[in-house]
Order: C-alpha cells, then sequence, then structure tokens
C-alpha cells in the first residue's frame, strides 16, 4: 500500500525551528507576570474544554465571551512585558550564554545578613531584594544593571552616602547582584507607621506585589527589618535574620 505522506527534511527543520522558539519564549517568561497570566490562561481552557464536554453551556458560553477578546485584554495589560521579551530577543545569544558561575545559598546569606547588621551599626540605610519565583526584571529597566558576586563589601559600598548608585534598591537574582539604584512600586497601605520612609514603602509594595524578599536597613533607627509577602519583622538581628533567610530561600 503507498504511503500517504513521507517525511521530508523541511518537516524536520520546521519541527526544529518551533521546537526552539517555544523554548527561548518559555525561557524569557519564565518567573514573570507574563508567564502566571499563560499558566492562568491554560487552566481557563482546561474549564472551557471540559465545561463543553460535560454540557455546561451557561458556563461555556461565558468562557467563550471572554476568551474572544483575551488578545486585546493580554496586548493592553502586558505591552510592557511584551515589549521587554521582543527586546530579550534581540539582544539575548541565540542559544543562550554559558551558565554563570553562582554563589551558593548558604555564602549569598551570610553575605546579606553581614551587610545589613554593619550597614545597621553605621547608620547607612540600604534596600537588598531577593527575587524567588516571580521575576523582578520591570523593575530593574531604571535602574543600573549589574553582573556581580554578592558580597558584603559590594553591598556596603553600593549604599554609603557618597555613592551615586546608593538611592533605590539592590536587585538579586539567581545568586548574582544583577541590578542597583532599581524603583519599586510604593505601598499604598494606609496604616503604615509614620517614621517609616520611602524605602519602607518600597520594600512593602515589591513583596505585595511579588513574592520577593525584602531586607530594609534605617538609618534613622539603626535597625534591620525583614519584610516578605507585606508582613514586616522589625528589629531583626544577624541571627534571626539569617535563620528567615534559609527559610525563605530554598534553593
Amino acid at each position: 500500500m503507498e504511503m500517504i505522506g513521507q517525511f521530508r527534511w523541511q518537516d524536520g527543520v520546521d519541527i526544529g525551528i518551533i521546537t526552539f522558539l517555544i523554548y527561548r519564549l518559555l525561557q524569557i517568561l519564565r518567573g514573570s507576570r507574563a508567564m502566571q497570566m499563560i499558566i492562568g490562561l491554560a487552566v481557563i481552557l482546561v474549564v472551557y474544554v471540559s465545561s463543553r464536554a460535560l454540557g455546561l453551556f451557561t458556563l461555556n458560553w461565558i468562557i467563550d465571551n471572554f476568551l474572544g477578546s483575551i488578545i486585546l485584554v493580554i496586548i493592553v495589560i502586558f505591552q510592557s512585558d511584551i515589549r521587554r521579551a521582543l527586546t530579550q530577543v534581540g539582544t539575548a545569544p541565540l542559544f543562550g550564554a554559558a551558565e554563570r558561575m553562582v554563589q551558593r545559598r548558604e555564602d549569598i546569606i551570610e553575605e546579606v545578613a553581614h551587610a545589613a547588621i554593619d550597614l545597621a551599626a553605621k547608620r547607612v540605610g540600604g534596600l537588598i531584594v531577593l527575587q524567588r519565583e516571580v521575576g523582578l526584571n520591570e523593575y530593574m529597566e531604571i535602574g543600573t544593571r549589574l553582573d556581580a558576586r554578592v558580597s558584603r563589601e559590594l553591598v556596603e559600598s553600593v549604599f554609603l552616602p557618597h555613592s551615586p548608585i546608593h538611592d533605590g534598591a539592590l536587585v538579586i537574582q539567581k545568586g548574582r547582584v544583577t541590578a542597583v539604584r532599581c524603583l519599586l512600586p510604593l505601598s499604598t497601605n494606609p496604616n503604615l507607621k509614620k517614621s517609616w520612609g520611602t524605602r519602607h514603602r518600597a520594600a512593602l509594595g515589591v513583596t505585595e506585589e511579588t513574592d520577593a524578599i525584602a531586607v530594609v536597613i534605617s538609618e534613622q533607627e539603626g535597625a534591620v527589618a525583614l519584610i516578605v509577602g507585606g508582613n514586616v519583622t522589625e528589629n531583626i538581628d544577624g541571627a534571626r535574620l539569617r535563620s528567615a533567610l534559609r527559610e525563605l530561600i530554598k534553593s
């Protein structure tokens, strides 16, 4: 019997290109709000298919109308993420750079804790933000990009008053200091302490919008605060800070 179709080398190239493009797209979106929305849309799609199969006509009609305008909604809400993704496509190496050497989790925790306590003792203000699952790239666009090993000397030098990059936050991603002088969203919570300044409000804001960890050093009080999920632990010492970071940073 004659074969209906024959696999050509062009088909292999076609499949390879599509696979590579999907892989690169997932790399770009990983850890971003856009990735979270894609997961949410996948769940909605499963519900849509299930409602159709089970004959849930009202639910199916609602989801059908929602999906009809979802492309426009995505473009409007995530226009900055789309622009950032396209920029990364244009600037990233074709097959990705080799993996950078990153520090052990324990070393990063030790360096961050030492720097925070030292800055507090000197009454030098600072804001250190550690990324977890949700990406922080959108807050780093206005900042100064770095790619440096996490060390107490670097962290302290960034926040010294005479430093030109002491304003804003220092961001740690994947075991590296990737940006300084970053502007973060300020919390709009009306019940904040009157003594809290911009650093505390920025730390609260970024932890309310993401799952990041924020370490705030107050120059007025000479104290360190740990903020996660909008919850503040004030006047935390070095031992408690290390212990808390070990619980929060799993890898």
